[in-house]
């Protein structure tokens, strides 16, 4: 069994975060999020072996964030069991400078700004990576 800890290695960027989320369910219908306490969002997409657990799990080591998942698509029938919600937001992962998934950023909506991102494996590591601003 290897030891090798997976970890983000992308260098964090900082700028400014919307306070609301916009986008629409993979049903079609729109959807706004206002993003009033810490925010996870979490990029997907399909066929990614990193998306699946954001997807399909239960996200237990996250509970301290509220975790919103986008991708730029729908999944096609790959998400229809999909155990998250899902956003479909393009002009979102734009505007949040996601540039391609799997990624995350964390919204601090206190500052209106970005406080952290990178690429994302886990829950586990995504819950590592953002401890700090959890238990400040």
């Amino acid at each position: 069994m290897s030891s090798i800890r997976a970890r983000s290695f992308d260098a964090f960027r900082a700028r400014p975060a919307p306070s609301v989320l916009k986008g629409r369910s993979l049903a079609g219908n729109d959807r706004f999020l206002l993003v009033k306490r810490l925010t996870l969002v979490v990029a997907v997409k399909p066929h990614c072996d990193g998306c699946h657990d954001f997807v399909f799990g239960d996200l237990r080591e996250l509970e301290g964030v509220e975790v919103v998942v986008v991708s730029s698509t729908s999944g096609d029938a790959e998400w229809s069991g999909a155990v998250q919600p899902i956003l479909v937001a393009p002009e979102l992962m734009n505007e949040l400078g996601v540039r391609s998934a799997p990624f995350y950023v964390l919204i601090d909506p206190s500052k209106s700004l970005i406080v952290s991102e990178g690429t994302l494996f886990s829950p586990a590591q995504v819950a590592s990576e953002i401890a700090r601003f959890l238990n400040p």
